[in-house]
């Protein structure tokens, strides 16, 4: 089946074709580093990460792009407050970004620019713009976008430009400007503000031309997928439409892929009402971090999706179960023939659950397919009709489907010398079937991160997370 995805362009569902067959370029809009993000904001970046791990998954060679931006009013505003440079508060919050990707098990995309790395590119995009008649200079040394230039302008948002007004969702430049539509390319030097010195004059860049200049750098004029949260189509994704198209001449993106919002109760989560948590709080509390990472991807990506306790609990006891069966598959032991009917147990379920993310990524249906075959092999295991072979098959045949979903636990390898004494002595102790030897070496264990279960098959443990 060929995969489908969602074009905001279109507004409708179209067959995914790369611009080169076998690759794919994508690009996230990725956050503004003037703080700590928030759950809310992981959403887009777990988005892209499942999106980009599904290609791979059926065979694509990805180039995923994720930008940092590192420069804007809020950046200026921390570090004057809290008396650092710019590149200091910047990098602060972007390591920590990238701590609480690793945390949510979000794989490190291809390239992560940073805006103030690709002033060069910003300008000589402005040039271009410039030499076309699209763009302006005004006497304090800003340059803007002439959206009466463009008549194209708003596709995208599905907005005429003529009707637009200041002051609902296009802001006000503090810059002057020969129209209010206009929007900010470069801004003018101020004082107390970081301003480099370039070939169109001294200043820093604008939101919406850093995004174009690096998608292109990174990716070409024209590239395969463009993503990012609901909240960007307009004006920032119809802006880098516009910028881009207007320098090149060519279409900027094939595919524009937008995610709805995170909500905390019944409001969208964002900083601006507080209404937020972060990943080390909600992981700190004992939440798994793969519980976390499945309650952020559960529904579709383009459907809201309400964050709370249930929904976290609710992600635990899947995560637990899919944890139980890699245990139990892992310890299981039984000298018989192979289960025949299971490589076509294995087969439906892998057509299921490509079936379901080939249709615009519809995750639900896709956790289903593997959380069905979770309870049937545990059935399975129970009456003891499957091998040894079997097991070691099916825990494999989960391993690959969890290249897409980065939900199960690790596999177990080996632990240090002094973890390995406890379980020994432990199984030992059961051996001698001393009871509270066995249970108080159990805590021990817990204690230091080892979970153990006995089974029929034996002693089994795993890491907490």
């Amino acid at each position: 089946m060929t995969i489908r995805l969602f074009d905001t362009m279109a507004g409708a569902v179209r067959d995914f074709v790369p611009l080169v067959p076998g690759k794919v370029g994508i690009y996230t809009c990725g956050p503004t580093v003037y703080s700590q993000a928030h759950v809310g904001n992981f959403r887009a970046f777990i988005f892209g990460d499942l999106l980009s791990r599904y290609l791979r998954y059926r065979g694509y060679q990805v180039t995923w792009v994720m930008n940092v931006t590192d420069i804007d009013d809020r950046i200026i505003k921390g570090a004057n407050r809290e008396g650092i440079t710019i590149g200091e508060l910047s990098e602060k919050y972007r390591k920590l970004l990238v701590a609480d990707m690793e945390t949510l098990g979000i794989r490190t995309p291809d390239v992560m620019p940073k805006a103030t790395e690709n002033i060069a590119q910003q300008v000589q995009l402005i040039q271009i713009l410039l030499e076309k008649g699209h763009a302006y200079r005004t006497d304090d040394g800003s340059y803007f976008f002439r959206i009466s230039s463009w008549p194209e302008y708003g596709r995208l948002a599905r907005i005429d430009p003529e009707g637009m007004r200041v002051g609902e969702r296009v802001e006000a430049d503090e810059y002057g400007k020969d129209d209010v539509r206009d929007f900010a390319l470069w801004k003018g030097p101020k004082p107390g503000e970081p301003s480099w010195d370039t070939a169109i004059g001294p200043g820093r860049p604008g939101w919406h031309i850093e995004c174009s200049a690096m998608s292109m750098r990174y990716l070409g004029e024209s590239f395969d997928i463009h993503t990012g949260g609901i909240d960007l189509i307009f004006p920032h994704h119809t802006d880098e439409i516009a910028q881009s198209e207007a320098a090149t001449g060519k279409k900027f993106v094939n595919y524009w892929l937008h995610n709805a919002f995170l909500q905390l109760g019944t409001q969208k989560m964002a900083k601006s009402t507080g209404n937020i948590e972060r990943v080390a709080e909600i992981v700190g509390r004992g939440v798994s971090r793969r519980a976390l990472r499945l309650a952020l991807m559960s529904a579709h990506y383009r459907s809201p999706l309400s964050f709370g306790e249930d929904s976290l609990q609710a992600a635990s006891s899947a995560i637990e179960r899919l944890d139980a069966l890699m245990l139990a598959l892992a310890a299981y032991r039984n000298d018989c023939p192979d289960d025949s009917t299971l490589p076509a147990l294995l087969e439906a379920t892998r057509g299921a659950f490509e079936t379901a993310l080939d249709d615009d990524l519809n995750i639900s249906p896709a956790l289903a397919a593997l959380f069905d075959l979770v309870r049937e092999v545990n059935r399975r295991l129970d009456a003891r009709v499957l091998s040894t072979a079997d097991a070691a098959r099916t825990a494999a045949f989960i391993r690959d489907l969890d290249r897409v979903l980065e939900i199960a636990p690790e596999a177990e390898t080996s632990l240090d010398a002094d973890l390995q004494r406890l379980l020994d002595e432990r199984a030992a102790a059961r051996t001698a079937r001393d009871w509270a030897a066995s249970d108080r070496l159990r805590v021990a264990l817990a204690e230091r991160g080892i979970l153990v279960e006995d089974t029929r098959d034996g002693q089994r443990w795993r890491r907490t997370d």
